[in-house]
């Protein structure tokens, strides 16, 4: 990957301020801490803040708070029990792993606590859909590095938005788009942009379908609970357990929140899969930095599947055409001289003989990580790009909200993904989408 123009402060830089904080010297020596020999001194770690303590983000909360060379200083949710849940399970952590230079984790409902803490160096977004691109640009302002849960926006304008910020802030934001890391995702992508299945012609995708308009009736708002936070910039709606369970314990969530099927917050799962494995067919097509050209609905009014990308000129084939398809959760290549299964269980091809045969030398060769969340700190560290950047992942979901308006529209669309805009002018106003008072999108500056 390319050395980004990043030249903000340096990773250790603010980290030094928590030290001030908690009243302790910037360097003193590991065994003073309670911490094995070579261990990170405070001045060496990460400081970060957790905005959205739900499923996905307790995942995230564990495996960072569990690190020595980060340090977990704030959470913030709107749900009160989710967030004190979450208060206390890192001051439980860091009791048990003796990290006597800890003090406390702060607990706070309104995200802009914690984006204003000049001792927090980076944030997790782990919100629904529908709030990230406001946290990503108000976190860029706040110089603050980013890792955001994918998919990464609502809407194509909130693409274009989320890039702009995060360039012009000079940070560093990492997709959750973990196929990029983990798996034999990589492996698939290096065998087809080496030219193992010749040129490309075909691709399906499994990932599931698309949002529906809210239509849940009103529940009581439980207590502890800051609803009109939640509903963001969607229309005002009364409370209903399947958008926002009132659960504390997010191990007890269903395996698939309730409010991905809403239009109003989420395109479904779209959206939700396909910025996996739509993400992982634009780097099959090498269309990291690009899109698809054109987007067809089914060919049936209504249907759920069929919808289709067309991707007319790449590095693996010309108009190439990926369908959404209903079908086992995965992408299957097809090719000239035969075709790959990829999903994040297996790998299969026919003929066997391709996936057998070893790349070599002189073949593709991938970007490869040591992890997607090491990736991310890594990135930090080196202010380098991580390997699925706000780029990367904007533009993945750009074509699933391009799927998507094919199937709200029921028409074919011409697209321009080098000028962010429809070939038909008439078409840009479904960039966008109206947001509440109170909640319109920042500006970058």
């Amino acid at each position: 990957m390319p050395k980004s123009k990043l030249t903000r402060r340096s990773f250790v830089k603010g980290v030094a301020a928590v030290s001030t904080a908690i009243a302790l010297p910037t360097f003193i020596p590991a065994s003073a801490l309670g911490l094995e020999e070579g261990k990170p001194a405070p001045s060496e770690r990460l400081t970060m803040g957790f905005i959205g303590i739900g499923k996905q983000s307790s995942g995230h909360l564990n495996r960072y708070s569990g690190r020595p060379d980060c340090v977990v200083l704030a959470v913030c949710d709107v749900h009160g029990g989710r967030r004190d849940r979450a208060k206390n399970a890192v001051e439980e952590k860091y009791k048990k792993l003796e990290r006597k230079d800890y003090k406390a984790c702060d607990a706070y409902i309104d995200y802009r606590e914690v984006l204003s803490r000049k001792d927090i160096d980076a944030v997790v977004i782990g919100t629904p859909d529908h709030w990230h691109t406001t946290l990503i640009v108000e976190a860029a302002k706040a110089k603050k590095d980013i890792y955001c849960e994918k998919p990464l926006t609502l809407t194509i304008r909130e693409s274009m938005l989320a890039i702009a910020a995060v360039r012009k802030h000079n940070v560093i934001l990492q997709t959750g788009s973990q196929q990029r890391s983990d798996g034999p995702f990589r492996e698939v992508c290096e065998y087809i942009r080496s030219g193992r299945l010749g040129a490309i012609k075909e691709v399906y995708v499994g990932i599931g379908t698309s949002s529906k308009p809210c239509d849940l009736p009103e529940e009581a708002t439980p207590e502890g609970l800051a609803w009109d936070q939640w509903l963001g910039q969607t229309p005002n709606r009364g409370w209903n357990k399947t958008l926002c369970s009132n659960e504390e314990d997010t191990g007890k969530y269903p395996f698939n929140p309730g409010w991905r099927d809403y239009r109003e917050f989420s395109g479904g799962h779209i959206t939700d899969w396909g910025a996996h494995h739509i993400d992982i067919t634009q780097w099959a097509l090498d269309k990291d930095n690009s899109g698809p050209d054109e987007v067809h609905p089914p060919e049936k009014e209504g249907d759920t599947y069929g919808a289709k990308l067309i991707y007319k000129k790449t590095s693996v084939g010309d108009n190439i055409v990926v369908t959404h398809t209903k079908m086992e959760n995965g992408i299957r290549f097809v090719g000239e001289k035969g075709e790959i299964f990829v999903s994040r269980g297996k790998k299969t091809s026919n003929p066997e003989e391709i996936l057998k045969t070893p790349l070599s030398d002189s073949d593709t060769k991938l970007r490869k990580t040591k992890g997607h969340h090491e990736d991310w700190l890594d990135s930090i560290k080196s202010r380098e790009l991580p390997i699925c950047d706000v780029e990367i992942g904007a533009r993945s979901v750009t074509a699933c909200h391009l799927l998507n308006l094919a199937y709200w529209n029921n028409r074919k669309l011409e697209w321009d993904p080098k000028k962010w805009e429809f070939k038909n002018p008439a078409d840009n106003v479904l960039r966008d989408r109206e947001q509440r008072e109170g909640y319109k999108l920042p500006s970058i500056v």
